[in-house]
């Protein structure tokens, strides 16, 4: 194995490391904050909780699709390039 060999994988590594490390800070905020919110929906107005929980998990379920997407992306870096 040559340099241009080797700096090729180290590309590839930090390409799909930093992929992975941004694409999961921004699912991990946006769930957080959407809990957070639904949480205080749900202690302010108790009567709405379910229609809150409904909405809080479907939003989760969207936002976590985005960190999925920066995976499917990391693994084609590593296994395409």
């Amino acid at each position: 194995m040559g340099i241009g060999e080797g700096l090729a994988i180290l590309g590839k590594a930090l390409g799909a490391g930093l992929c992975m490390g941004i694409g999961a800070i921004a699912p991990a905020l946006g769930e957080g904050n959407a809990v957070s919110h639904a949480l205080d929906g749900m202690a302010r107005q108790p009567e709405a909780a379910d229609n809150l929980r409904v909405n809080m998990i479907l939003g989760c379920a969207i936002t976590e699709s985005t960190g999925i997407y920066s995976l499917v992306i990391a693994i084609l870096i590593l296994v395409l390039l």
